[in-house]
């Protein structure tokens, strides 16, 4: 991907769906230094696309990124959008003057039911599209909603553009920002990860692990997905592709050649 006239144009060379917001800083623009994230706690990619993009939401990002990777832009990427609110980072107050605003398709809080997990907006998600975990920013263990595989990976490759075109300081969460108001993108989010492959490794070497026991290999971050082959045997080598709590994306390798990817626990597996 690439960003072209503060637009982003997608591998094949196509502009990326654009739907205008009005809820920008008309006749301001910025010269971006961070990348925040966020999460739209919302019920879907569309609701939160046409929430965003009305005038009575008074708020708005450049961009959202649904859970199978699906992208809308919002604003160009110099424009003043309502994404941070009061806020301050390094030294900076209000962020919506320093920084882009992503927000991923995920419904942030929940509640563990005998059915799974609840949203705030009363709906239903199964068992492996949540996790337990408490908030960096302090309170006890709660549910949270999981990111997927193709929201990360999308993320990556748009982050990495967006690095590229304006030399970005880092990759933040509203949550570094606005730590005393807002929980996004909050645990369930792989901000360490995210952030390392979006700047850079210094080493650029990929991440390998290997099993140290017979493991399963599933389509998603859980015991819920399906398995997608046989139990990989204990020694397999792996590439490190994303992560989501205690789940990590892998792609297997037979010798050095890639073949399945999937979700394997990260508690069978160690570093070679």
């Amino acid at each position: 991907m690439k960003i072209d006239q503060h637009r982003l144009v997608l591998d094949d060379d196509t502009p990326a769906p654009f739907r205008q917001t009005p809820n920008i800083s008309r006749g301001r623009t910025i010269t971006p230094q961070y990348l925040v994230i966020h999460y739209t706690a919302g019920s879907s990619f569309d609701s939160s696309v046409d929430w965003l993009t009305n005038p009575d939401a008074q708020a708005s990002a450049h961009l959202v990124i649904g859970r199978d990777g699906e992208i809308m832009q919002l604003a160009d990427f110099n424009a003043r959008t309502w994404h941070a609110g009061k806020s301050s980072w390094r030294g900076l107050s209000g962020l919506n003057s320093h920084s882009i605003g992503i927000e991923l398709d995920n419904a942030g809080i929940l509640t563990k039911t005998p059915d799974g997990w609840r949203s705030a907006f009363q709906k239903t998600y199964p068992e492996a599209d949540g996790m337990e975990a408490a908030h960096k920013n302090g309170g006890g263990m709660r549910g949270w909603h999981r990111y997927t595989l193709n929201q990360i990976e999308a993320l990556v490759a748009i982050g990495s553009a967006l690095v590229r075109e304006y030399g970005l300081k880092d990759v933040i969460g509203h949550d570094d920002i606005a730590p005393n108001r807002k929980s996004d993108p909050g645990p369930a989010f792989p901000m360490e990860m995210v952030r390392s492959r979006i700047m850079g490794r210094e080493d650029e070497t990929e991440e390998r692990v290997e099993c140290t026991a017979a493991l399963n290999i599933r389509s998603g971050p859980g015991t819920g997905f399906d398995k997608i082959r046989d139990a990989l045997p204990k020694g397999t080598q792996m590439i490190v592709t994303g992560e989501s709590g205690v789940w990590i994306a892998v792609t297997v390798l037979d010798g050095d050649d890639p073949t399945d990817t999937g979700w394997v626990h990260s508690h069978f597996v160690k570093a070679v």
